[in-house]
């Protein structure tokens, strides 16, 4: 499985491009704070490259910039190219895809944007328009219950030495 979830801050304003058969593509780094600090020192964080694609693309330059935070949720990949200047060197680059991203900032940095109003909290790789902001109901609706069907087909199993795994 190759999933990965992150959250940071975009360490620059992201720059919309366009390949050569006009496909959106746009590449941000997100500085990922660390949770472990050890004792005197400073919080440390990791800078990840991410690699958005179409309408992703398209929407992250549309509604954020640098400072802002933001939620990733992506693949991880590996890509490797030899050197120009000395061929017997190999380089290898690891990235995210973002497939979603996600608003995670305050609704201060969510509601205006220059007189744009934001979409819900995410978008998917998805073709579909933008949704508009809206704001949450006031009272929150109750949870739905969970039904669970029929269990007259399964057996308890005492010990696990009858299992067949």
């Amino acid at each position: 499985m190759n999933k990965v979830i992150l959250m940071g801050r975009l360490t620059a304003d992201p720059e919309l491009k366009q390949t050569t058969s006009g496909i959106s593509v746009c590449n941000i780094t997100i500085a990922v704070d660390r949770s472990y600090v050890p004792q005197g020192q400073e919080r440390q964080a990791d800078f990840i490259p991410i690699v958005l694609w179409r309408q992703t693309a398209e929407f992250v330059c549309k509604y954020f910039q640098k400072g802002k935070m933001i939620a990733v949720e992506g693949s991880m990949r590996v890509r490797s190219y030899n050197d120009t200047r000395h061929p017997e060197v190999r380089h290898y680059v690891t990235e995210v895809f973002g497939d979603n991203v996600y608003f995670t900032g305050d609704k201060q940095q969510g509601v205006n944007n220059g007189g744009n109003q934001y979409p819900n909290n995410s978008y998917q790789n998805q073709p579909q328009q933008i949704p508009q902001y809206s704001a949450p109901p006031a009272a929150s609706a109750p949870a739905p219950s969970i039904s669970v069907g029929d269990l007259g087909d399964f057996e308890e199993v005492i010990g696990d030495s009858d299992l067949p795994f």
